[in-house]
């Protein structure tokens, strides 16, 4: 079963550490991912912020995607997303200018306002509440050439720009004419998807036309995995699962473990609710299954983009997942009528 003619579809790596790795290890995991990615036909290859996370390296998406664009050629590749709250928005645009001097055509800007980890990392970053608003249009201002200011280097095209969102981040996306990424609860899997979908109703029916987006576009990220059972795939699943468990039962987020490690350990009720709630919001089993189940999602909501998140301790097994995913979105009906329901779904004017 497959999907056929499907929306664009693109991976997210956290750089994620694992145990017994050092974390430059973990660094080159993402960038050889993004090689994959781009050989697999992946339409998008994003990275992501975290500051001070013990079991995350990505901390600094523009540094981290000029490695990934010294490695690639084609893909598309972005931040998902720069948390706007810890920067200045003329650094921002400085730091993407360049990357897109490097990578010219291929590089997103995905912008988000989530706090520090913890106290003292919001101190560090001097994080203010701001007006996320506000500040997503002065660095769109630098980026299209319209501020007071003239960014060096001046980028060729204006950079697309994509709000990772919430309630009431797709509110600021709708008024400002920008594309979202939307995920957790908003999606509604293994839950009541009918807030979710009223919420991206609401964003569809505010939103303005802008110069980059003349009509509404959605992305939706879920953690995907795919292997031969569905008892490897909940394998798969188990390493991040287990460190979601740790971090809200015990404050520490560690790096992803084996499975038999895993296994071993003992679990406070807790503990384990936590893990059967990551399985829920989780998309994972065989390739049917799976593309059963994302044909399911997609059609719900509209999504013109799959942002898959999935990660796991076993870098090899990873690698497998990412090339089944692949498949489900590239390989044509074996005979007419059979795969999964077409979807004909807008595209951003932006997307090649």
């Amino acid at each position: 079963m497959v999907i056929d003619h499907p929306p664009r579809l693109s991976l997210l790596d956290r750089s994620r550490t694992r145990a017994g790795e050092t974390e430059a290890a973990s660094l080159r995991g993402t960038v050889a991912r993004a090689v994959h990615a781009e050989r697999l036909g992946y339409h998008r290859f994003w990275v992501a912020e975290h500051h001070g996370v013990p079991g995350i390296a990505g901390s600094a998406p523009a540094v981290l995607l000029a490695a990934v664009a010294g490695a690639t050629t084609t893909v598309r590749i972005g931040s998902a997303g720069v948390m706007l709250p810890h920067h200045q928005p003329l650094v921002v645009a400085e730091q993407f200018a360049t990357l897109s001097a490097f990578a010219p055509g291929r590089v997103d800007l995905g912008l988000g306002r989530s706090p520090g980890f913890t106290a003292p990392v919001r101190r560090a970053l001097r994080q203010t509440d701001g007006d996320f608003s506000a500040d997503i249009v002065e660095l769109r201002e630098f980026l299209t050439g319209t501020a007071e200011i003239t960014l060096h280097p001046r980028p060729p095209a204006p950079l697309p720009l994509y709000v990772l969102a919430t309630g009431t981040g797709l509110g600021v996306a709708a008024g400002l004419g920008l594309p979202v990424i939307v995920g957790g609860p908003l999606l509604g899997i293994g839950g009541d998807p009918e807030p979710g979908l009223a919420a991206l109703a609401g964003y569809r029916r505010a939103f303005r036309p802008s110069p980059q987006q003349p009509e509404p576009w959605v992305a939706i990220s879920v953690d995907v995995l795919v292997a031969d059972t569905a008892a490897e795939a909940a394998d798969l699943l188990l390493p991040e699962a287990w460190a979601m468990a740790r971090s809200r039962t015990t404050g520490e987020f560690p790096p992803l473990e084996p499975v038999d490690v895993i296994r071993a350990a003992s679990r406070t009720p807790r503990q384990q609710r936590y893990l059967d709630q990551t399985a829920a919001a989780a998309i994972t089993g065989t390739p049917a299954r799976v593309g059963s189940a994302l044909a399911e999602l997609l059609d719900r909501t509209g999504a013109a983009e799959l942002v898959a998140t999935g990660s796991t301790f076993d870098r090899a097994a990873l690698a497998a997942s990412d090339a089944e995913l692949a498949a489900l979105f590239a390989r044509p009906p074996a005979h007419p009528g059979v795969g999964l329901p077409a979807l004909q779904l807008p595209e951003p004017d932006h997307a090649r």
